[in-house]
């Protein structure tokens, strides 16, 4: 982990009045580097950089970065809950229906909340979550090259 990484990491944490642990700068680390992760790519990860680290504190790190508004959960239906460090603005995912690939999509319109419902029910909207679904580069190119070894 590079100090550069390491006082934003620190700083973040500070600025939002948590405590500054191994196990939370670890998963904020690990977060950059791997962005849309679930607990289960992110836990070894962590553990390298935090071997005295456990599977709950992962859990709870990411617990609390969440409510605290500096990680974001994700959940693309039939996946399990994703991870990113990118908050604070409404961006959106695209998703490989093949591999589970997630990349980050801007805001379809521009603004907040990016979507104009054709009835609110009352509601004051404030955010939209939306998920393209597709199929990835890679696995468009490797289905590709199946059908040309087949053929």
């Amino acid at each position: 982990m590079s100090p550069s990484t390491l006082l934003d990491a620190t700083a973040m944490l500070r600025g939002a009045g948590l405590r500054v642990t191994n196990t939370r700068v670890a998963v904020i680390d690990t977060l950059q580097d791997m962005p849309h992760s679930g607990v289960d790519a992110l836990v070894p990860r962590v553990e390298l950089r935090v071997p005295t680290t456990s599977r709950q504190a992962v859990y709870n790190a990411l617990g609390d970065l969440t409510t605290a508004g500096l990680v974001r959960r994700i959940e693309p239906a039939g996946h399990p809950g994703l991870y990113e460090l990118r908050v604070g603005d409404n961006h959106h995912h695209i998703v490989c229906q093949r591999c589970g690939a997630v990349a980050d999509v801007d805001c379809v319109t521009g603004r907040a909340p990016c979507l104009s419902p054709s009835e609110t029910h009352g509601f004051d909207l404030t955010e939209a979550e939306v998920t393209f679904w597709g199929v990835c580069a890679d696995c468009t190119n490797a289905s590709a090259a199946r059908d040309a070894a087949t053929t």
